[in-house]
């Protein structure tokens, strides 16, 4: 009886580990870097991987049940993720706590904050969002805001089975770069 219990919750991990495993990805495409301006340091892809997971986390809210109990699933695995990111950085039992507190914080509120922006009519409050908490005060938050547009839109066109087989339907970063311009080249 009690094999049949593990059995059944290492079926069901599966898929939160599958889609997790995707956000990862989709969180670490070079793109995002090279094309889009997120920094590429501990920062920077702490706030990409943030970003991807609030959008899967979006999605999963506005489908029916079981998505959200899978939702709370998937933000368990993150959180042990980082948990054990942080504990692999040399941090002590005592610093996790307090990191794991800081690392919450900022996720939450990030969260709000992307939501409030996604869903005022104008594309304003994203950039301003995204400027304040991946790229910088001085960036062009155009890029990233128009993928992260064109993510929220691929993901509402997916439904719960769709989005566990075939993971999120993240876009391409590349395809939403800013054109170099003549001054750009000659700097």
């Amino acid at each position: 009886m009690i094999a049949r219990f593990f059995r059944r919750g290492a079926a069901r991990r599966r898929p939160v580990e599958a889609l997790h495993g995707a956000i990862v990805a989709a969180a670490r495409q070079p793109g995002l870097y090279t094309d889009l301006a997120v920094p590429d340091t501990v920062e920077g892809r702490f706030e990409a991987l943030c970003l991807h997971v609030y959008l899967v986390l979006r999605r999963l809210d506005r489908l029916p049940p079981p998505a959200a109990d899978f939702a709370q699933e998937l933000v368990d695995a993150v959180f042990a993720n980082l948990d054990a990111n942080v504990r692999e950085l040399g941090v002590s039992d005592v610093g996790v706590s307090k990191r794991m507190k800081k690392i919450a914080s900022a996720f939450y509120g990030r969260a709000r904050s992307y939501d409030a922006a996604l869903a005022a009519p104008d594309e304003a409050g994203l950039r301003a969002a995204l400027a304040r908490n991946i790229l910088g005060p001085d960036s062009d938050p155009a890029g990233l805001a128009a993928y992260v547009r064109a993510a929220e839109a691929a993901l509402a066109a997916v439904d719960f089975d769709s989005l566990l087989q075939a993971g999120p339907p993240f876009p391409e970063p590349a395809a939403f770069a800013r054109p170099a311009t003549v001054t750009d080249n000659q700097a």
